[in-house]
């Protein structure tokens, strides 16, 4: 079975019992990485910043020690013999860098965030590198992640990685999206004079399939395309937090785990403001809003690039139903001048009554004038 990093799940925990695990990384950036520039979440932070969503990264794991991170991983686990370490450890740096480009925290001093800056993370470590692995057991170990993660009260999956087709892995994923949890995951990457294939579990009905675009917005070579993907995000010139201490990890050749990360971040954005939807609700709500290619869907890019701001706030419905997402209606509004204005109107009513009755009266009243209020007299018929 083929497997292809994805993330991890880990619990509040100080930075200073934090393992050293996995690279230091380089300098931070001095300017915002392209795909901050393109998305603009901060467009959709005026409504939310992801508070009270707790994603799970099922990956390499996720190192709670970086100054973006610190305080927003929780305690997860391990699937990969380092069960002692809460898959707070990330030997390669993968789960670490899409936590980071999912949650990573404002104010640090480096112009760098997370797409849901106030998201927690939860890490579950299923794999021990970023390469593919041929055992037959990871299909079984994600869906046991997956498991996990629901049970552990994530509200967003985070599928970093790719696998086959597995019983075990689509009970898990059928599971997850009847408890209401919003599924992930990356459409895939091709492999050199290699076909593209359907990637799972981006390819199970219900989970959102990512694929990869350039700082153009063109779809990423490596992205594998298929009929089964459903949105877009970028994937090319990847930055983001390192696992050992404060540095930057560069990735120039991308791929759709780090498109899922900015889908997945997004995805805890539209969670946090719009609780009570499903998951079928969310992918309608974030494949409907995305900047839609010329024909609408096509296999490279799904519906489109993601876009924050409008996956928040966009009203969606038809004319008979209600708009999916949209505020409450309001209260009926209660008029504080109600009974003064019904005194009014029975008043002008009144007077216009009175008004009538006394233009009916004058012609009597001014004869009477004339006649000295005397009755008047029938005079006699005189003879022919």
């Amino acid at each position: 079975m083929a497997a292809l990093l994805g993330g991890v799940l880990a619990m509040p925990a100080p930075a200073a019992a934090a393992p050293k695990c996995g690279p230091p990384g380089g300098p931070a950036p001095t300017a915002a990485p392209w795909a901050l520039n393109r998305l603009d979440p901060a467009a959709a932070w005026r409504v939310t910043k992801g508070q009270g969503i707790t994603v799970a990264v099922i990956d390499s794991g996720v190192s709670p020690a970086h100054p973006l991170l610190r305080g927003r991983v929780l305690t997860g686990e391990d699937f990969n013999q380092l069960a002692k370490l809460d898959g707070q450890c990330d030997l390669v740096g993968h789960g670490t860098l899409i936590a980071g480009i999912i949650a990573g925290k404002e104010g640090t001093g480096a112009p760098f965030t997370g797409i849901a800056p106030e998201a927690r993370i939860l890490p579950v470590r299923v794999l021990a590198d970023n390469q593919k692995a041929f055992d037959e057991s990871i299909p079984a170990e994600i869906g046991k992640a997956i498991r996990w993660a629901v049970d552990h009260d994530a509200d967003v999956i985070n599928l970093s990685l790719v696998t086959l087709d597995d019983p075990a892995l689509r009970a898990a994923v059928d599971y997850a999206l009847g408890k209401g949890v919003i599924l992930v995951a990356a459409a895939g990457n091709r492999q050199e004079n290699q076909q593209d294939q359907p990637a799972y579990p981006a390819a199970y009905p219900g989970v959102i399939a990512v694929a990869g675009v350039d700082e153009n917005g063109g779809h990423v070579g490596s992205s594998v395309t298929g009929d089964y993907v459903d949105i877009a995000a970028p994937g090319l010139n990847i930055v983001g937090p390192a696992p050992q201490g404060a540095g930057y990890l560069a990735e120039p050749n991308g791929g759709t785990s780090f498109a899922t990360g900015y889908v997945s971040g997004v995805a805890a954005l539209v969670r946090a403001a719009h609780p009570d939807i499903s998951p079928k609700d969310v992918a309608f709500r974030l494949t409907r809003t995305a900047d839609n290619p010329p024909d609408g869907h096509n296999a490279l890019v799904g519906y489109g690039v993601v876009n924050p701001y409008r996956a928040v706030t966009s009203l969606l419905g038809t004319r008979s139903d209600p708009p999916l997402g949209a505020m409450p209606a309001p209260a009926p509004h209660t008029d504080p001048l109600a009974w003064q204005r019904t005194v009014a109107i029975w008043a002008a009513a009144v007077g216009a009554v009175l008004a009538g009755v006394l233009l009916a009266l004058r012609p009597i009243l001014v004869r009477g004038r004339r006649r000295g209020w005397r009755p008047g007299r029938r005079t006699a018929p005189q003879d022919a």
